[in-house]
């Protein structure tokens, strides 16, 4: 719940430069952005992509055992590897350049923010490294403390610069725009190295005296440790990587395909600066919560399973499925109803909105992803998450191949191979922990949710076409909100979500609780 806090805040906040860089420097611009950020992504992910799993999966055990001197030795190594490999990939990418940017990203004008992205892979590696400590002692106020000043941070200062190169081309206003992102990943590192400083000087528990001499055993396990961590890191990182580099693929072959199709090279950057900087946005906004289960999940299910406790297993799994799914459902009846009205609010055109119309229903497969693969990899299987990314990662691209080249199709062919990526992946991946775990959702649960949603798709179109105030913002927002209370009386109806779901929620929770009779 606190990085669900955090994460819908960061999301929410994260809307006002996907919402002013569009009027600043146009879908062209944001283009030219969104190019550079699928090869940032690429190297961060070879960079930090297992280590923080890897780190909070190590830390977690060693500090279950209050094996201090094991959790110090494995960050010493982790922070080690992940600097050593981003210091590398930073030269090389500099060396290069000239030659990523032209050949590679398809538009020279490009080179410029990709410079200035290069300093972010030593601040990812760093941080990456402390976020997975204290995920690993299951303290998520820190990566929720460091999320949310990276987003304030980066949403400052990403108008700022955009604003003050934009005279000098649109090529210095989407450098700016990168430099306001990496100006926002070093406030979160700065806030990290805060806490882990005020966290290694709180007085370690007293160990008992077997528990001091395994700590002195374990000492001299570097490269034991280092082995532990590459063992998990290793697999995460080849699966995320594969999802990576088909982004990255994607993105050129998006472009390029266009291209082919007859839409000139600046039409085509824009129409792809469209669908990932603000479409693909939007669908992703209730992903904070399932990142926040992903996270919380990891530490939790390997506890369950090194002790073979499969009922917690299933408990735990059923819990963030439902949580997913009926947090989902309501965005995805209102992008999916108002895709048109959502668009004008807000990016002051609806040019957009039938890529959203086509991929909102779908988009409730890619909210039950990040559960089902964190749990994979929780259970020690990370080659089964890799092959199935791998499997929708090349569907993906060959369908984009296919119809984005087709005058007919033109950028919906990338939709349309997105979205088949979105359920493929999350079909195989649940297939994969019913297979390993006996797990099962129940039905009744999903026709439930399918009748909330019905019902609220109905209140929010009812609103919406009576027309009450003019079909104006503001009668979006009456109509998205009275949508909303009917769908969560809904759910508290049909018992989807009752009193001790509620009383799980921090501060609020309280509230919920039975009364102790006086």
């Amino acid at each position: 719940m606190i990085l669900l806090a955090a994460g819908l805040l960061n999301r929410i906040l994260g809307f006002v430069p996907r919402i002013a860089l569009p009027r600043m420097i146009g879908a062209e611009g944001v283009g030219l952005i969104q190019l550079v950020y699928p090869f940032t992504i690429v190297l961060l992910t070879l960079i930090a992509g297992g280590i923080p799993l890897a780190v909070a999966k190590l830390v977690a055990e060693a500090d279950s055992k209050h094996d201090q001197r094991a959790v110090s030795r494995i960050l010493k190594i982790a922070v080690w590897l992940s600097l050593s490999i981003s210091l590398v990939a930073a030269v090389i990418c500099y060396g290069l350049s000239e030659f990523i940017a032209t050949k590679i990203m398809t538009d020279s004008r490009v080179h410029a923010a990709f410079i200035v992205m290069i300093p972010v892979l030593p601040l990812v590696a760093l941080s990456s490294v402390w976020r997975g400590y204290f995920q690993g002692k299951q303290n998520m106020i820190p990566t929720a403390l460091s999320q949310t000043a990276e987003t304030v941070f980066r949403i400052i200062l990403t108008l700022l610069f955009a604003w003050m190169f934009l005279p000098y081309g649109l090529a210095m206003a989407a450098a700016g725009g990168v430099l306001g992102m990496v100006a926002g990943e070093c406030a979160g590192l700065i806030v990290l190295w805060i806490q882990f400083a005020r966290d290694r000087k709180k007085p370690s528990e007293t160990l008992p005296e077997h528990a001091n001499l395994m700590t002195k055993a374990a000492f001299g396990r570097g490269k034991s440790y280092l082995r532990e961590l590459l063992n998990t890191a290793v697999p995460v990182t080849g699966s995320k990587m594969i999802g990576s580099l088909s982004y990255l693929l994607e993105s050129i072959l998006t472009v390029r395909s266009l291209t082919i199709a007859g839409i000139a090279a600046a039409g085509a950057t824009a129409q792809y600066g469209a669908l990932q900087g603000m479409v693909i946005p939007l669908l992703l906004l209730p992903g904070a919560l399932t990142y926040s289960l992903a996270v919380s999940l990891v530490p939790s299910l390997s506890e369950a399973a090194s002790r073979g406790d499969w009922a917690t297993i299933h408990i735990r799994l059923h819990q963030s499925m439902r949580l997913a799914v009926v947090t989902g459902a309501p965005f995805v009846v209102l992008m999916g109803l108002l895709a048109g009205p959502i668009c004008t609010l807000l990016y002051g055109n609806d040019s957009m909105a039938d890529m959203l119309r086509w991929m909102a229903p779908l988009a409730i497969f890619l909210y039950m992803q990040a559960p089902l693969q964190a749990a994979l990899q929780a259970l020690n299987r990370p080659g089964t998450a890799l092959f199935n990314t791998f499997a929708g990662a090349a569907i993906k691209l060959i369908l984009i191949a296919q119809l984005a080249t087709n005058p007919h199709f033109g950028i919906l062919g990338a939709v349309i191979a997105i979205s088949v990526n979105m359920v493929l992946v999350t079909l195989l991946h649940w297939i994969s922990v019913a297979r390993f775990t006996g797990f099962r959702m129940y039905p009744l649960d999903f026709l439930k949710i399918t009748v909330a949603m019905i019902i609220m798709s109905a209140v929010a179109l009812w609103i919406w076409n009576i027309d009450p105030l003019g079909q104006s913002s503001l009668n979006l927002v009456i109509a998205s909100f009275v949508a909303i209370v009917i769908y969560l009386l809904l759910l508290i109806l049909l018992k989807l979500i009752d009193r001790h779901d509620a009383a799980r929620v921090p501060i609020l929770g309280r509230l919920f609780l039975p009364r102790k009779p006086s």
